[in-house]
């Protein structure tokens, strides 16, 4: 499949540790609740790659009396904050400095809920626009990187003591958030062989993951921030699991966090021992790879698109000769041409089933002997084999209908058991029939090619060959589109028209690509054969949402 590179940003590789702004910061305050009443004092440091680069420092008059305990806790005392700046004024200089929305920075304090909780229900107070930036504990961060057999509490003077920082802390707002520059640095070098890398890995850098997994997390140190798929594989080579990403190094990280919480997944991490991947220019073909790999390779541990040929069909047999009954059957092998005149495919066999019931109960191909039917419906006679193409080719109003009659019927009679039973049919059969409607179109098309805008520019083009991926290909930003689409077309995989439906392709291939070519902000580059095959007839499914939305 054809590809064009484009740069990487770094917004897409993400922020290195070494060029994050950190913001930390230390309050006194008079030990009453966050508002407008409650800060003494503010002290903050601002450091990047290790190094101090300025600090902020303000005593702050609080508008109330500071009570003695506080005075002799800190040695801040009411005459001291008497000609200080009001909390207004403090709060809005801070926030001046520390321009907490600048994109790579973050706030740090030692337990964070204290002094940030008082920052924000300040600023609430007084009116003042809160700029919710990302926040980093130390206090969580340091029961991550020491343990108790290391230092004896997680204070901020014993860390500050344990790292050998040159501040001892007072109880002072600047000599606090000093000591907790020191503490933080420290941490964090011992956090970075444990994958806390990059500023994405704060957000779960506390987290409770044993440490043998997160180390694990350098396996996605060589990945690259491009779409993609990636393997999971044990010591023996074997692939336990496989994924599709948009970033995968991002992807791949993510395993090794808290955030993943399947128990089954963590078996898998604690047995991995290597990561492979295969880049993909656009997320669409990672996705359509993903899914040829899993039927192929039948890993483990995904649960999905493990049998997909298995899934069956329901569709016309038989004929119209002397003594040869056209019926309703279920098959998981579909000549192609008969794609268009069959409802499918369905999660499992008793789900076809169901759709079956229903569609025979209207449509009497062949004598119904359901004794539930007799009693709302008199009338025994056959359907015409032409009814019943219809309803598989996109009327499913034929059956649909009547069914909605029938269960409003036994609604009225109080037979809320049968009208449950009927409901569940029916949402069967138009659940197969949605997808049916929605596959239909690609597995009767030759070639189509469709575009959408990338979100940073150019386009992603896809070419699909009856229901298959054929190949894809990125744009750059501002690029003349029309040398990749004749690049595409001449170098697109050549498809022969199956012989069955999912001889090439699997079915949800085939609808991975419907939702990405025939929804809203695709275009259609070009199609060949008829394009009539694109639109969708008047009684289709969808038009009973209601039923498709609810449970079984």
């Amino acid at each position: 499949m054809s590809t064009v590179g484009t740069q990487v940003s770094f917004a897409d590789m993400g922020t290195p540790l070494k060029r994050a702004t950190f913001v930390v910061v230390d309050l006194e305050t008079t030990g009453g609740a966050p508002g407008a009443q409650a800060l003494t004092e503010i002290g903050a440091v601002k450091a990047r790659g290790g190094q101090v680069l300025t600090d902020f420092f303000t005593l702050v008059n609080p508008g109330v009396a500071i009570p003695a305990q506080i005075t002799m806790l800190t040695g801040i005392t009411n005459a001291m904050v008497a000609g200080a700046p009001g909390v207004r004024t403090c709060v809005e200089a801070f926030l001046d400095w520390a321009d907490l929305l600048a994109g790579d920075v973050v706030l740090v304090a030692h337990n964070a809920r204290f002094d940030v909780g008082h920052l924000r229900g300040a600023a609430a107070a007084l009116g003042l626009e809160w700029p919710e930036p990302r926040v980093l504990d130390t206090l969580a961060l340091a029961r991550k990187a020491w343990t108790r057999s290391e230092v004896p509490n997680h204070k901020l003077g014993t860390l500050a003591a344990f790292v050998g920082s040159q501040t001892r802390p007072t109880h002072r707002a600047l000599d606090d958030a000093c000591a907790t520059v020191d503490v933080l640095h420290a941490a964090l070098e011992v956090m970075a062989p444990l994958g806390v890398t990059h500023l994405e890995d704060l957000a779960t850098a506390s987290d409770p993951v044993p440490v043998r997994r997160r180390a694990k997390s350098r396996l996605a140190d060589d990945l690259p921030s491009s779409p993609g798929i990636y393997q999971f594989r044990s010591a023996a080579d074997q692939v336990l699991y496989v994924g599709s990403a948009v970033d995968l190094r991002r992807r791949v990280r993510s395993y090794f966090t808290a955030a993943e919480k399947r128990s089954k997944v963590a078996q898998m991490l604690d047995t991995t021992v290597s990561v492979r991947h295969i880049a993909t220019p656009t997320l669409i073909e990672a996705r359509v790879r993903e899914l040829r790999m899993i039927a192929e390779l039948d890993p483990p541990v995904n649960r999905r698109s493990r049998a997909p040929r298995r899934q069956p069909w329901l569709h016309l047999t038989g004929g119209t000769g002397p003594g040869v009954e056209p019926r309703l059957a279920l098959t998981t092998v579909l000549p192609t041409e008969e794609a268009g005149h069959a409802i499918g495919p369905f999660a499992s066999r008793s789900r076809g089933q169901e759709a079956l019931r229903a569609a025979e109960s209207v449509l009497r191909l062949r004598r119904w002997d359901g004794h539930e039917l007799r009693r709302v419906r008199t009338d025994d006679a056959p359907a015409e084999p032409e009814e019943a193409l219809a309803c598989l080719s996109g009327t499913v109003d034929l059956v649909a209908a009547p069914l909605l009659e029938r269960i409003a019927t036994l609604s009225r009679a109080e037979r809320y058991e049968e009208a449950g039973t009927w409901t569940d049919r029916l949402r069967c059969l138009l659940r197969g029939a949605a997808r049916a409607e929605r596959v239909r179109p690609l597995l009767a098309c030759p070639h189509l090619m469709a575009a959408r805008r990338r979100e940073g520019g150019g386009w992603e083009l896809v070419v699909v060959r009856w229901g298959v991926l054929a190949g894809s290909m990125t744009t750059a930003p501002g690029a003349d589109p029309r040398p990749a689409v004749e690049l595409l077309r001449a170098s697109a995989r050549v498809v022969d028209k199956p012989d069955h439906v999912g001889q090439v392709a699997s079915i949800e291939e085939t609808s991975l690509l419907a939702d990405w070519v025939l929804d809203t902000g695709a275009r259609i580059v070009e199609v060949d054969g008829d394009a009539t095959v694109l639109t969708w007839p008047v009684g289709a499914a969808a038009r009973h949402h209601k039923v498709l939305a609810s449970e079984n």
